[in-house]
């Protein structure tokens, strides 16, 4: 919505020549922020004497291209306060219902502005103004700087081994803001590859953020190793991802040797485990048989009380003679 009132443009022409108190503050995309605007002194305020504005430059164009409406001048008004008609107003379409001033706050000096959602249209410089009976008594200007993280980089090959003398590789990561330095990395050495090897295209999405796509062209050599890294300055972020040509086959034959091994030593532990149960069951029978080829002697009849028996044993050279039990050993009687 336009500002027209005369005493309105006034006030704010006022402010924009007033010594400014600047901020820096960053958020992410999606999340809330709240922007800080706060009388330096302990004070009391009566809401009838106050107009506090918020307001943005539109000398920018926005980062979809198009400025923002509701302008005065070179401002877009993100919200304001008016005594005379006691409720905040007048928003921008692109900040209705995200933007809110708190008057329990503001009676307590803190005129900050509360913003939902956070779009990278966002990142402005937002001006805080506070008038007290004609008199601006606070001016701040508060610098977002939205950001987004990309997504990890994924590297993939342009090129098969058969074709030429040349290597393709392409490196896409999406959804990052603001926008991203590409660099190409040889992992050999890590020293950064020359940026006339690649060509990199960053554009803007649907949803304002940035997507990269970057292919980088080399001459082959053996045992290649090349990395993408895609930075995001304002979050001290460094995305990398490497890429070798050989590696990645040689890393699935690693995987098939691998499994190849697993199941040798699952048949090895198998063949122990049956030649140790052959070896018990051959135990068990030569026990069998061993036992059913020299049973204990049983004797079928009581024996009388008093009574000795006699027993024939043979002899060296083939004598036989009779021997009295009762005349023998204990240990000897359970042999006969």
């Amino acid at each position: 919505m336009r500002l027209r009132s005369p005493w309105l443009l006034l006030l704010l022409l006022i402010g924009l020549q007033a010594d400014i108190q600047g901020k820096e503050v960053r958020a992410m995309v999606g999340s809330d922020v709240e922007l800080s605007c706060i009388y330096p002194k302990k004070n009391s305020f009566d809401l009838n004497d106050l107009h506090v504005y918020w307001q943005i430059n539109v000398t920018e164009q926005s980062h979809m291209g198009k400025p923002h409406t509701a302008s005065l001048n070179n401002t877009t008004v993100v919200t304001y306060y008016l005594a005379r008609n006691g409720s905040a107003g007048h928003k921008d379409s692109h900040y209705k219902d995200r933007a809110h001033l708190s008057l329990d706050r503001m009676k307590r000096g803190d005129f900050s502005l509360h913003l939902y959602n956070i779009t990278p249209q966002d990142e402005q410089k937002f001006n805080c103004l506070v008038f007290r009976e004609l008199e601006m008594i606070l001016k701040v200007v508060v610098t977002l700087h939205v950001a987004a993280n990309y997504s990890m980089p994924v590297v993939s090959s342009l090129s098969s081994p058969e074709q030429g003398e040349e290597l393709a590789f392409t490196c896409t990561s999406t959804n990052g803001y603001p926008k991203p330095n590409v660099y190409w990395i040889n992992k050999t050495d890590n020293s950064l590859l020359d940026t006339a090897l690649q060509n990199s295209t960053i554009s803007l999405n649907e949803r304002g953020l940035y997507d990269v796509v970057s292919i980088l062209r080399i001459r082959r050599i053996p045992n290649v190793n090349v990395g993408c890294c895609i930075e995001n300055v304002l979050l001290h972020q460094n995305l990398t991802v490497s890429s070798q040509t050989e590696t990645v086959s040689g890393t699935k034959d690693s995987m098939m040797e691998s499994q190849a091994n697993t199941h040798e030593k699952n048949r090895a532990v198998l063949s122990v485990l049956a030649l140790l149960g052959v070896a018990v069951v051959v135990a068990v029978a030569v026990g069998w048989v061993y036992r059913s080829r020299c049973p204990h002697s049983s004797h079928t009849g009581a024996r009388q009380p008093g009574r000795s028996r006699n027993s024939l044993v043979s002899l060296p050279g083939g004598k036989e003679t009779m021997l009295d039990e009762n005349s023998l050993p204990s240990t000897w009687t359970g042999l006969l």
